[in-house]
């Protein structure tokens, strides 16, 4: 039950990121109990793993950027890839497929 701590959040916009570790594969209900409250006054939720967020961080701040509304800030020259989002709600970066 509520009160909850977020890892980061963005107010204005209504944002909560959670950052995972492992832990997190654990007791993933706890996590769904966190986000349906979150919505329910008006945050949204998403999650990166930990290890993303530090051997990837510029693709993870481009996707925080992308959940705000901002234009990507570097497109690539194939263009902006696949930014997939897994059933869990998780913001996972993966690689673009096309050749």
């Amino acid at each position: 039950m509520p009160p909850f701590i977020g890892d980061f959040v963005c107010v204005e916009a209504g944002l909560v990121i959670e950052i995972d570790g492992g832990q997190h594969l654990l007791d993933q209900s706890r996590d769904a109990v966190r986000a349906r409250f979150l919505e329910s006054i008006g945050y949204r939720t998403v999650r990166y793993w930990d290890n993303d967020v530090l051997l990837r961080t510029g693709e993870v701040l481009e996707a925080i950027l992308l959940e705000l509304g901002f234009p990507s800030p570097q497109p690539s020259p194939k263009g902006r890839g696949n930014k997939d989002r897994s059933p869990k709600g998780r913001g996972e970066i993966t690689e673009d497929p096309s050749p």
